[in-house]
């Protein structure tokens, strides 16, 4: 019994089983009906965990189940055979759930196709672009200023995922460049052979970075550059306001041992540092931070001359502390003559070496001749020649750049009472106004100058200007400014215009020479905090330190300070002239 027992189909035994325990299966009817249900439950099931609608409202499939646009090819292909096999025996009642699903699917998945990859594989077939495909292609965040739309990169990538990610480096190389404009970038830069090249464009603007931060788009680079150039163009450098920024000063206090002691304020003591830690804002623009390595890269085999008074020195100096600090190799930077003092002698000459480039200061704190005329007893009287530029002009005459200026001389008691003083010719006028004196003084310079720079070779610049801020009484009687150290912020509270500067406003546009008229004026009243005051020297001597608060210097300036903002924009001249004659050889 028990050997026939063991090979009886299993169908039976099942049957019988059935008939047993459920009364309902009696008929082979109610059997078929049995199995084909149970097929159908455990194949919709099976249908179900491979190929799930998007559309279900089920939160079970919707989550474990749910369709991604980084499917594979071979995953869809599996998917879709089982989506006809259940189709082919389930015609009746799962074509139209079948076809929503594996139409959704198919869709999704070729937009995934599209925006993932390029291969030749892809559907030819068309589709609509929806949400899904919008975020797939992440829009870049908007910037400060708008970008043009043929900034992006037009090689067609080999997937979106590194379209999107250029064009999102891109924008951010730009976004970096708007808010680098500001002033808040690194002081360090790396060399570069040209300002008008487009790998500079990073340099120019930031004053600094790496690599990494250059748009990698020349045509981009160009168009930015272009941007930042114009803006540069339409701005009025000098209408402004000083903003404090602890990414300044250009160079670290100490870190120059050129700076004349006159103008070493920290080594002389000063306490308070802040007023190293303003840069000059102009309303209209951002000026780009000096940048010594593209600046010294522009002045390469050239002459640049300072020429005026010891306002002027305080800007030379500062330029070569600017530029100094730009050059790996300190000791190939040095004074021509091996002089280390700056006041006393008729001129100086910084040269840097690996540069073949020079930068020169000559004293003439007119920019006519001081003469002496003899008197009947003998004696000899000193006078202004008002009808002859100083002697050194023929020595700089064929410089590359030129920076003139003149006016706190012309306060002092002779030039300003004008009395047996201004001559011409032979004449020496018993009384003449200080201003008509200083017209005919600023005349005879603008005439050399027509006659003898050559405008195609040589840029000329003349500084305006710059503001004294003496408090009960002036250089020689007691002026104070040693309690300042704050800027004014308040327009209202800064001087009138001086007239000289506007007899020289007239003088320069009666030239035939464009010079370029840095007025400094109104920055400069603004900082009354950044003289010497009484941390102009360290020794003093005997008088000085019974009443040290009498003897203040509330005309030059201390350095790191405000004549690094005048080489700033100095700078930004120079990377507009650069500009403006790339241009024209376009065109040419």
């Amino acid at each position: 019994m028990a050997d026939s027992t063991k090979y009886i189909p299993i169908g039976g035994t099942l049957k019988s089983n059935l008939k047993t325990l459920f009364p309902i299966f009696k008929t082979r009817k109610t059997l078929t009906f049995a199995y084909a249900f149970s097929f159908t439950f455990v194949a919709f099931t099976v249908f179900l965990a491979f190929c799930p609608s998007p559309n279900t409202s089920s939160p079970f499939f919707t989550n474990i189940f749910s369709s991604t646009a980084t499917t594979t090819s071979s995953a869809s292909s599996y998917k879709s055979q089982l989506s006809s096999i259940f189709s082919f025996f389930f015609h009746n009642s799962t074509t139209p759930s079948s076809n929503s699903s594996s139409s959704t699917f198919n869709t999704n998945t070729t937009r995934s196709s599209n925006s993932t990859s390029q291969s030749p594989q892809t559907s030819k077939k068309t589709f609509k672009i929806t949400p899904f495909e919008n975020q797939t292609r992440t829009t870049p965040p908007p910037l400060t200023r708008k970008i043009p739309s043929d900034h992006v990169v037009t090689k067609e990538p080999s997937s979106a995922n590194n379209n999107h990610t250029r064009v999102s480096d891109e924008a951010k190389a730009v976004k970096k460049t708007n808010q680098s404009s500001n002033g808040v970038v690194p002081a360090a830069a790396p060399k570069v052979s040209g300002v008008g090249s487009n790998k500079n464009l990073s340099s120019l603007v930031n004053g600094g970075g790496t690599e990494k931060d250059v748009v990698h788009s020349n045509y981009t680079a160009s168009r930015v550059k272009d941007e930042m150039m114009e803006s540069l163009i339409k701005c009025d450098f000098f209408d402004g306001e000083w903003v404090k920024d602890d990414s300044y000063p250009l160079y670290e206090p100490g870190s120059c041992n050129i700076v004349d002691e006159q103008f070493h304020c920290i080594q002389n003591g000063r306490p308070d540092k802040d007023f190293q830690k303003y840069k000059w804002k102009p309303k209209g623009c951002n000026l780009p931070r000096l940048d010594g390595h593209i600046m010294l890269d522009m002045l390469r085999g050239k002459r640049l001359i300072f020429v005026g008074d010891s306002i002027n020195r305080n800007m030379w100096e500062s330029l070569i502390c600017i530029l100094r600090n730009a050059v790996k190799d300190k000791s190939k930077v040095y004074e021509a003559n091996g002089r280390v003092h700056f006041r006393g002698e008729a001129s100086y000459s910084f040269v840097f070496k690996d540069y073949n480039f020079s930068v020169e200061l000559f004293v003439s704190p007119f920019l006519v001749q001081e003469w002496e005329v003899q008197i009947k007893n003998g004696t000899k009287k000193e006078t202004l020649r008002l009808d002859l530029v100083g002697k050194s002009s023929v020595q700089y005459k064929n410089a590359d750049i030129i920076i003139f200026n003149t006016g706190h001389w012309w306060t002092h008691d002779k030039t300003s009472k004008g009395k047996d003083y201004y001559q011409e010719g032979s004449h020496v006028y018993d009384e003449l106004n200080v201003l008509e004196a200083f017209r005919r003084a600023i005349t005879t310079w603008s005439r050399w100058i027509d006659a003898n720079i050559n405008p195609s070779k040589s840029m000329v610049f003349f500084r305006g200007y710059s503001a004294s801020h003496f408090s009960g009484g002036q250089w020689n009687s007691g002026g104070q400014c040693d309690s300042e150290t704050v800027p004014i912020k308040n327009e209202k509270y800064l001087r009138e215009y001086p007239p000289k500067m506007r007899v020289l406003e007239k003088v320069l546009k009666n030239m035939k020479t464009h010079v370029t008229y840095l007025n400094v004026t109104k920055m400069t009243d603004f900082r009354k905090d950044g003289h010497p005051s009484i941390y102009r020297k360290q020794n003093l001597s005997p008088e000085e330190r019974k009443s040290p608060l009498r003897y203040q210097d509330c005309s030059h300036w201390c350095l790191p300070g405000v004549p690094d903002a005048w080489n700033e924009i100095l700078y930004a001249e120079l990377l507009l002239k650069e500009y403006q004659n790339q241009h024209q050889q376009k065109q040419t």
